[in-house]
């Protein structure tokens, strides 16, 4: 996987993104991902959602892809740099999802979502290394080399 989005968490009711710390007493201890890197506590009756859990709607009907491969398939065409922002006109920003994502549901994937979307991957590029994904194939010739 591009980036590891197994503790970025967006937080209902907050802007931005999050870094999952600890849990805590009365909700999630966090930390921003901004230049200030301010430390917060996520009340407990705040919607806490975690990026690796969330998908865009497939045409498929039950199917989502995950937000992940979104964000690789953002990179492989883009890198770190987007055409659009999240100010950019509902025209604009839908023709970019159906280049990133063209089996996305138009129906069920709202102009608010690919603003998101488009605000998510330019936090997450700013503050996260982008890793190159590894194949099956190469993993065992780089073990192999460091044991003989």
């Amino acid at each position: 996987m591009p980036y590891d989005l197994k503790e970025l968490a967006a937080i209902s009711g907050q802007s931005g993104l999050y870094r999952l710390l600890k849990p805590a007493r009365h909700g999630v201890l966090v930390e921003s991902l901004d230049a200030k890197a301010a430390r917060s506590l996520a009340p407990a009756s705040n919607k806490v959602s975690l990026l690796s859990e969330i998908g865009i709607y497939s045409q498929d009907s039950d199917d989502t892809v995950p937000l992940t491969q979104v964000f690789e398939n953002i990179y492989q065409k883009y890198g770190t740099n987007l055409p659009v922002s999240n100010k950019s006109s509902e025209a604009e920003l839908t023709s970019f999802l159906a280049e990133v994502l063209p089996e996305y549901d138009r129906e069920r994937v709202y102009l608010s979502d690919i603003k998101k979307l488009v605000t998510w991957y330019s936090i997450v590029s700013q503050h996260r290394p982008y890793e190159e994904a590894t194949t099956e194939s190469e993993a065992p010739a780089a073990e192999t080399t460091e044991e003989a």
